[in-house]
């Protein structure tokens, strides 16, 4: 039975080495790459919010502008010539 035992033991270290091993590495490089999307993502959804952001920003400072200029500054946001 011990010897039975000794070669299931040995066995079973060379099926982890050879298959389990190798699926490990596979699994984990899929995390890495899963990651490096999900931050490339994060990346493009915080400058598309700054951008937002920054739209928001003219625009309530036009709103809250009382000044002749106003129709002018609006005109400049429809024709995209508008400039901080």
């Amino acid at each position: 039975m011990i010897p039975i035992l000794g070669i299931c033991c040995g066995l079973l270290a060379i099926f982890g080495g050879v298959f389990l091993r190798p699926w490990f590495r596979l699994q984990e490089r899929k995390m890495e790459l899963q990651a490096q999307m999900t931050a490339e993502k994060a990346a493009q959804y915080a400058a598309h919010t700054e951008q937002l952001e920054q739209r928001v920003r003219v625009l309530e400072r036009i709103a809250t502008d009382k000044g002749a200029d106003l129709s002018d500054q609006i005109e400049r946001l429809r024709d995209g010539t508008f400039v901080n």
